[in-house]
């Protein structure tokens, strides 16, 4: 039988979601579609990413950052939620913590809601429907930053 290990692979490359000196990037997950947050989680686990917690509006994702602080790297943030819209969560994560690394997630049409939101701090944005590639082209290229 032939291991994976006697199989070479030209793409082999270390996984997107490890940190440099080892460990996992931790993200946090805030969109109120489950569908959407469980692809976002798919993708970033498929990666080695630890998704540290999920939150289904901005109230609960503020929260959730607070309670997981310092311990988390990365906050994908949806805009239109209930209860808490994801530029008031952002503002307010920015608020306790200046350095946060928020991406904003959005759907198409909402460009200047996504202008706001970078302006304010978020450090990009992603756009719905998600496409893998994008997704972790977006999320590397801030967290190597």
């Amino acid at each position: 039988m032939i291991a994976k290990s006697d199989m070479p692979s030209i793409n082999e490359k270390d996984p997107d979601g490890i940190k440099p000196e080892g460990g996992s990037y931790r993200v946090l997950i805030v969109d109120d579609s489950m569908f959407i947050a469980k692809q976002l989680g798919q993708i970033f686990t498929s990666e080695g990413f630890e998704v540290a917690a999920t939150a289904s509006d901005g109230a609960q994702g503020v929260e959730k950052y607070k309670e997981l602080y310092p311990n988390i790297d990365l906050v994908t943030m949806d805009i239109t939620m209930p209860v808490m819209d994801g530029v008031t969560a952002l503002e307010k994560i920015l608020e306790f913590d200046k350095e946060a690394t928020v991406i904003m997630v959005s759907a198409l049409g909402k460009e200047d809601v996504v202008k706001k939101s970078l302006l304010l701090g978020a450090k990009s944005y992603i756009v719905k429907p998600l496409d893998r590639k994008k997704v972790l082209e977006r999320v590397v290229s801030v967290l190597k930053r």
